[in-house]
Order: C-alpha cells, then sequence, then structure tokens
C-alpha cells in the first residue's frame, strides 16, 4: 500500500464502508468477536440521556465500553474519543470512566493522548479544550521506539458539535493501519461517519452504527480526501 507523500494518496484504494441505523448496544450484543476488526468510537454523553441520572448514566457508559472492548479481538484495539464535561459543577472524567471499563474487560492502555480542540491558553466553559484519546488492547503492544505524540495540537474539522475532528480520527486510524494486523474499522456510535470516512480514505474497510436515521443517512456518503502530504478534508 502506498503511503500518502511517498507516491500520493490517489493510489490508495479506498475501502469499504456498511452503515447500519440501530442501538449500538443491541447491534454489539448479537456478535460475536469481531474478528479482523478495531474499534474507533465515542460514547455519548449523558445529556443524551435525560431519563438518566449522572449516576445511572456512569454506569451505562462503563457497560457500554466494556462491550466495545470484548467484541475487539486480542489482535485488535478499541480506541476511545471522549470529550468531559461539567456536571453541577464537577467534572465528568471520561477518561477514568473509559479505564475503569477497561480494567473490567481486560484490555491494557497502550497509550493516552491529549487532543487539543482550542488553541492551548483558551478558557472554556462546561467543556474542556482539550479531549481524551485511549488505546486499549489485550494482545497488541506498542514497541517504544515507534512512539507517536503524546499531544495533538488540533483535533481538526469537524462535521457537526460532538463529532471527532479529521486530525484526530486520522492519527487512530493510522495506528490501525501501522501497528495491527486488522483492516476493517468498527464505529458502534458513528454519527456523521467522520472516523468511518477517514478509514476508508486510508484504504481500511469500515462498519458504522447509528441510531439516529438522519446521522445514519449522512455517515453512509461522507467522504474524506488525503492530499499528497497525508493532511486530510471533507
Amino acid at each position: 500500500m502506498t503511503e500518502s507523500g511517498a507516491g500520493g494518496a490517489s493510489e490508495r484504494p479506498e475501502g469499504q464502508r456498511t452503515v447500519e441505523c440501530a442501538d449500538a448496544r443491541v447491534w454489539l450484543e448479537g456478535r460475536q468477536v469481531l474478528e479482523g476488526c478495531s474499534a474507533i468510537t465515542s460514547l455519548p454523553d449523558v445529556s443524551e440521556f435525560p431519563e438518566l441520572s449522572l449516576a445511572e448514566w456512569k454506569q451505562w457508559f462503563i457497560r457500554a465500553a466494556v462491550l466495545v472492548m470484548s467484541k475487539v479481538p486480542a489482535q485488535g484495539v478499541a480506541i476511545f474519543y471522549q470529550t468531559d464535561v461539567k456536571k453541577d459543577g464537577a467534572w465528568v472524567d471520561k477518561g477514568y470512566l473509559i479505564s475503569k471499563a477497561a480494567e473490567e474487560a481486560g484490555c491494557e492502555l497502550l497509550w493516552h493522548k491529549v487532543v487539543c480542540r482550542r488553541p492551548p491558553g483558551t478558557v472554556t466553559f462546561g467543556r474542556p479544550a482539550y479531549s481524551h484519546m485511549l488505546c486499549f488492547s489485550r494482545g497488541i503492544r506498542v514497541d517504544l521506539g515507534k512512539a507517536t505524540p503524546d499531544v495533538l495540537p488540533d483535533a481538526g474539522e469537524v462535521t457537526w458539535t460532538r463529532g471527532m475532528g479529521l486530525h484526530a480520527c486520522l492519527a487512530a486510524c493510522r495506528f490501525i493501519l501501522e501497528h495491527t494486523a486488522t483492516r476493517t474499522v468498527v464505529d458502534p456510535f458513528c454519527g456523521h461517519g467522520t472516523v468511518l470516512a477517514v478509514a476508508n480514505a486510508l484504504g481500511l474497510d469500515a462498519v458504522g452504527v447509528e441510531l439516529s436515521r438522519k446521522r445514519a443517512k449522512k455517515a453512509r456518503v461522507l467522504r474524506v480526501t488525503l492530499d499528497r502530504t497525508g493532511a486530510p478534508a471533507l
């Protein structure tokens, strides 16, 4: 496979994509281990569950994260992109919740990156200027000589307020491409499908699940291109 900038992104064959409109937990529970797959996803925020208390949502969040990790094979990875929120004057640390789920699922943390959503020094309210991006696996271990930056200075362009930025998607998908043998990316909470589109642009196949019919429709058609330097664009 030709690397971007070493022969041109246009030489890379685009991967295949499937998007299902379904409840992610029901979809995952109905499947065995997703052989040949790794996962990249962002779990829904407490604001999307008005019927749940904060404590109930935390339990839902942990259970959902455990479920995602349980469906990834040992030689794959599960990558979570999460932005903390402030609730009743206190921060809800989603990175901690994901790590708690990983311990229960028997997965080890390969890396934890900080992704800047706003320029350093920016004051924000309600949501921090950064997001967590954490990668877990049961079987993969990373060669220390192949480490990548711990801080991404720019999340990249987003298609909607809750979306994962293009640069963050690219970093996650490239890690899967370069450090695992899995060649399909699964996003069980795919939203507008940015992860799927970036995976396809890198030649990886992609499977998305989205409860909203409107968002699922967008996720089926979103396209991302890589220029000759490997930079992504909508």
